[in-house]
């Protein structure tokens, strides 16, 4: 079976990718390898992939019609979706918009439209994020919510793809789900989220901000979890015209000072904290209600936040990748 990745060299497509591989299938994998963050990360990702039969990639912006078009006249029979490519950073959508609008809201439209001139096509899976609950207070987050509060411009481009995808669904009767990612962590991932730049400034005896107050926390997720939870909702393609939203989360807030507790532990350093007062473009918790995508597919996470940054401190100090 023919499976394409978009974003296959960001942190969950190379991880999709890497388990759709193993277990036999032919991934094409898509990718514009921008400088968000560092490019060598991405590259030493997709080398990774690039090692094993039955993987192909293509450089290309999802945001580009005609590259795309260009890929489905290449490969025909594709026949599953995993749209992983975004434009991330909730703070950097303070900075250009635009990039997301491109990305987020532009290239969801062009992956859509690449979607439904596929003849063989059984499902799509696309990124969503937690970020979409914005100002709401009721906890846990469930998928039945207004979302009509958005905190930042990310949390917008994010919410517009998914009413995209509403209508492609009931217009083309493309099958579709969304999955509302929470605060994924873990080996391979990315330099500008918290567990990571707060690790890096502990190793280099740098301070670490924190947002003032005690109630700051999130539904930290580990990867392998994730990457499992994508592949079993991929199983279980909804009708064509009833597209669904499912969040993907530990359903387990923890709080900002315990993850940084833990690195100090794993990493055997004391942090040095700097308090800042917390932007209105960060909520102060999250937390994922998982029963819908545990009744649909029988998946909930198993891996502990004490765990996961184990094994995240484990990769850092063997990777030599971001120091």
């Amino acid at each position: 079976m023919v499976l394409l990745v978009t974003g296959v060299a960001g942190f969950v497509g190379a991880h999709v990718a890497q388990a759709l591989l193993a277990r036999g299938e032919r991934v094409v994998g898509v990718d514009n390898l921008n400088s968000y963050y560092s490019p060598a990360l991405k590259q030493a990702r997709l080398a990774r992939l690039q090692q094993q039969a039955g993987f192909s990639f293509h450089q290309l912006d999802v945001s580009n019609p005609e590259a795309l078009e260009a890929l489905r006249q290449a490969e025909p029979d594709i026949r599953g979706i995993f749209h992983m490519a975004a434009q991330a950073g909730v703070r950097y959508s303070l900075t250009d918009p635009y990039v997301f609008a491109g990305t987020n809201v532009c290239g969801h439209v062009a992956v859509l439209e690449f979607a439904r001139r596929l003849r063989r096509l059984e499902h799509l899976v696309y990124a969503s994020s937690s970020s979409v609950y914005g100002g709401n207070t009721r906890l846990p987050f469930s998928e039945t919510d207004p979302v009509d509060q958005p905190g930042s411009f990310y949390a917008v481009t994010k919410r517009s793809a998914e009413l995209t995808s509403v209508a492609y669904s009931h217009l083309y009767g493309l099958p579709q789900t969304g999955l509302r990612f929470f605060t994924v962590y873990g080996p391979w991932g990315r330099p500008d989220m918290a567990y990571y730049s707060f690790a890096r400034a502990i190793m280099a005896g740098q301070p670490v901000t924190l947002y003032e107050g005690d109630a700051l926390a999130r539904d930290f997720t580990y990867i392998d979890d994730v990457t499992r939870a994508v592949l079993a909702v991929y199983a279980h393609p909804p009708a064509p015209d009833q597209p669904r939203i499912l969040n993907v989360g530990n359903d387990r807030p923890e709080s900002v000072r315990h993850l940084v507790s833990l690195l100090e532990q794993h990493l055997g350093r004391t942090a040095q904290i700097a308090l800042q007062p917390r932007p209105g473009a960060d909520v102060e918790r999250t937390w994922a209600n998982i029963s819908a995508i545990h009744a649909l597919t029988g998946w909930k996470p198993s891996t502990t936040l004490e765990k996961g940054i184990g094994h995240f401190v484990s990769w850092l100090r063997e990777s030599g990748l971001e120091r």
